[in-house]
C-alpha cells in the first residue's frame, strides 16, 4: 500500500476525478505480487468515462513500472474498469534440456556468454569486451546467485578463458572442482596469494599490450594471454577476511592497507584492456563493501535478484521506474546501458555446467579460443599457459594465422625444446660410469598441506583441519618454502618437527 496503491492512486485521483479522500482499496486492485507473469491488476473507472485513457494507461505504467503490458477497457454498462495483464512474459523457466537452447549456448559470442532469456524469448547476454568488463550481481539469501555465476562462468571455460573461483564458503561452485583451467581457491590465503599474482599477470598483460600496435591489438586481443575470469563469491565477506588476514600476517614495513584488497581495485580499473574479467557478487554492495565507489562503478552490468527499493535506487538510480522483484524462481533484472530486462536466468545443474566447461576448449588440449598447442596444464593453468619470464615478445605476424597462433604458444611455452638431431644439434650422451645419485632424504621434500598430511603427518597430526587450522592461528606453524600456482609449499623436516613439539592446543584447533 505505502509504495505502490497510495501512490498509483495519487496520480490518478485527479485524471478520474476520484476524490483523494477515498480509499484506493476501493477501486484499485493491485495483487500483492502484481509483477508476477499471470497476475491481473483491475482498475475501476466512473461509468462517465470522461476521462484521458492513454494518459490514465502512462500513469499505470509508470507508477507501477510495467513493462510489456496490455490494457483491456470495458466501457459498456455500469461495471467500468480496465484490466492490465502483461503481454510478453520471460519462460516461466529455462533448463538446458528445453529445445534449442543447447543451440543457443553452442552459437553465442566467445565474449558473450548467454545468461537468460527475456520476454519474447530474447536472448539476454553481456559482452564483456564491449557492455561491461565487469558484471555485479546483487541478491540476498536463496536469490540464486550460484545459478546465475555458474551459468556464465561454464560458457567461458567452454570456450577456453581460464576461471579462479574464489569461494570462501568453499562449496557454492563444486561443480568447478578439478575441471581443466579452472583455479579453486577455497581458505583465505589462497584467496590473498591468487588476487596478488592476479595483479602482477594484470601488469604484465599491461606492458605487453604496450609494446603491441593497436591494430594487432583490436585483431588478435588474444595475444595478451587467454581470457581470465575471476569469480568472487559474498565479497561483504570475503573484503574483511582479507582484511584481517592482512592484519594478522603483515609485517613491520608492510603497508597498512591489504594487498590483495589493492591488486583487486587495480584489476577492476584495467581489467577490459587486459582481458581480467571479474563475477562479484554482493548480499548489499554498499560503496564500503567493494572497496569505495570508484571501483563499483566498474561495474557497467549489474544484475539483480531479490532486491528492495533502496538497493535498487543505490546500485542503478539511473533507471527509473523501479520494478517491483519478483519472488520467481530464476528471474532476474539485467541491467546494462541504463536499461533493465526482465530475464529468466539459464538454471544449469552441476552435472550440466561441468559437462559444457570440459566439453570445450580445455578438452582439446588448448588454452583459449584461438591458441594452439599448449602444454599440459598443472597446478596453476596461469602459469602454465603464459610464462613471465619469456625473454623476447613473441615474434611478428605472418601470413599464416594458425603458424602465428603455433609461433606464440612455442614463445611462451615451459616445455624445453627437442635437440635436433639432424642438425649436430644432438643430446650430449652421458659418461660411461656416471657417479651414483645421492638418495633423497624425504624430510627435504617440499609438498603441500594435503599431501604432507596424508603421506607424512597422518599419524602424528589428527586431521587435514586441524593441519589447516594450525597454520591459520599457531605462531610456531614453519613457513613456506616455495609456492605451486596459488598454493603455499613446506619442508617435511619442518612440519614432523613442528607436530612433534607442537603445544596440543594449537594441534587440535576448536572443535
Amino acid at each position: 500500500m505505502r509504495e505502490w496503491v497510495t501512490p498509483l492512486h495519487e496520480a490518478l485521483a485527479v485524471p478520474l476525478g476520484v476524490s483523494e479522500l477515498t480509499d484506493p482499496r476501493r477501486y484499485l486492485h493491485v495483487p500483492r505480487h502484481f509483477s508476477d507473469d499471470d497476475a491481473q491488476i483491475r482498475i475501476d473507472v466512473p461509468t462517465h468515462m470522461r476521462f484521458n485513457e492513454d494518459l490514465v494507461a502512462d500513469l499505470i505504467v509508470k507508477k507501477l513500472a510495467l513493462e510489456n503490458v496490455s490494457f483491456t477497457w470495458r466501457r459498456a454498462g455500469k461495471d467500468t474498469h480496465v484490466i492490465v495483464k502483461k503481454r510478453k512474459v520471460p519462460p516461466k523457466k529455462l533448463s538446458l534440456s528445453d529445445p534449442g537452447v543447447r543451440e543457443i549456448l553452442a552459437k553465442m559470442p566467445e565474449s558473450a556468454p548467454l545468461i537468460g532469456l527475456g520476454s519474447g524469448k530474447k536472448k539476454v547476454s553481456v559482452d564483456l569486451d564491449h557492455d561491461s568488463p565487469h558484471v555485479l550481481i546483487s541478491a540476498g539469501t536463496g536469490g540464486d546467485k550460484s545459478t546465475i555465476l555458474r551459468c556464465i562462468t561454464c560458457q567461458f571455460v567452454h570456450n577456453g578463458a581460464l576461471a579462479y573461483v574464489l569461494d570462501f564458503k568453499r562449496i557454492s561452485h563444486t561443480w568447478a572442482r578439478g575441471v581443466p583451467g579452472v583455479t579453486y581457491c577455497r581458505d583465505i590465503g589462497e584467496i590473498h596469494d591468487a588476487l596478488v599474482r592476479l595483479a602482477q599477470e594484470d601488469r604484465r598483460r599491461l606492458t605487453l599490450s604496450e609494446d603491441l600496435a593497436d591494430d594487432v591489438l583490436e585483431k588478435e586481443p588474444w595475444r595478451v594471454g587467454p581470457r581470465i575470469v575471476i569469480l568472487l563469491e559474498e565479497v561483504n565477506a570475503t573484503m574483511a577476511q582479507l582484511k584481517r588476514y592482512w592484519a594478522k600476517i603483515r609485517e613491520s614495513g608492510d603497508p597498512k592497507t591489504s594487498p590483495a584488497v589493492d591488486a583487486l581495485a587495480e584489476i577492476l580499473f584495467m581489467g577490459r584492456q587486459v582481458r581480467l574479467h571479474v563475477l562479484l557478487v554482493a548480499q548489499s554492495a554498499t560503496a564500503q563493501a567493494v572497496g569505495g565507489p570508484a571501483m563499483r562503478e566498474n561495474f557497467s552490468t549489474r544484475i539483480l535478484v531479490r532486491y528492495t527499493l533502496n538497493a535498487w535506487r543505490m546500485l542503478v538510480p539511473e533507471v527509473s521506474p523501479i520494478p517491483m522483484a519478483s519472488d520467481h524462481h530464476g528471474r532476474v533484472q539485467v541491467v546494462t546501458r541504463g536499461r533493465a530486462q526482465e530475464t529468466q536466468v539459464l538454471n544449469l545443474s552441476n552435472a550440466e555446467a561441468r559437462e559444457w566447461a570440459m566439453s570445450g576448449v580445455h578438452a582439446q588440449g588448448k588454452t583459449g579460443p584461438t591458441l594452439h598447442k599448449t602444454p599440459t596444464p598443472a597446478a596453476d593453468p596461469l602459469t602454465d599457459a603464459w610464462n613471465t619470464s619469456a625473454p623476447e615478445l613473441p615474434p611478428a605476424t605472418t601470413t599464416d594465422p594458425a603458424a602465428d597462433r603455433d609461433l606464440l604458444a612455442d614463445a611462451w611455452s615451459l616445455t624445453p625444446p627437442t635437440p635436433d638431431v639432424d642438425s649436430g644439434d644432438a643430446a650430449v650422451p652421458p659418461p660411461a660410469n656416471p657417479a651414483p645419485a645421492p638418495v633423497p632424504d624425504p624430510d627435504d621434500a617440499v609438498v603441500g598441506l594435503r599431501e604432507a598430511y596424508e603421506n607424512h603427518l597422518v599419524d602424528i597430526v589428527a586431521s587435514l583441519k586441524a593441519l589447516r587450522w594450525a597454520r591459520q592461528n599457531d605462531p610456531d606453524f614453519p613457513g613456506p618454502v616455495d609456492k605451486r600456482g596459488a598454493e603455499f609449499l613446506y619442508r617435511v623436516g619442518d612440519l614432523k618437527k613442528w607436530a612433534r613439539n607442537r603445544p596440543r592446543a594449537h594441534a587440535t584447533g576448536p572443535g
